[in-house]
């Protein structure tokens, strides 16, 4: 499966990439598995995705939950919490 990364804020900053085309292995199926698999490639990616970091997901400009699943071909954006006054 095929998707596009999108990194936004502070995300963009520390990962040195505002968007990427990867190619997903077999059993990569939801977001959380997107994030683990993202993880496991090291720092700055580890620091930036982990789990029970605080870091909003996007699935072809849906806000979504880290259980959705994802599709061939779909735009998943991460970016930390808005604040705002």
């Amino acid at each position: 499966m095929k998707i596009n990364l999108k990194f936004f804020a502070s995300l963009r900053e520390t990962l040195k990439t505002s968007q990427e085309a990867v190619e997903l292995p077999v059993g990569i199926s939801t977001v959380s598995q997107l994030r683990d698999f993202l993880v496991a490639r090291g720092e700055p990616w580890a620091g930036a995705l982990a789990q029970g970091k605080s870091v909003r997901a996007a699935l072809n400009h849906q806000m979504v939950e880290d259980d959705t699943a994802l599709v061939d071909g779909a735009e998943v954006a991460f970016f930390p919490p808005v604040t705002g006054g």
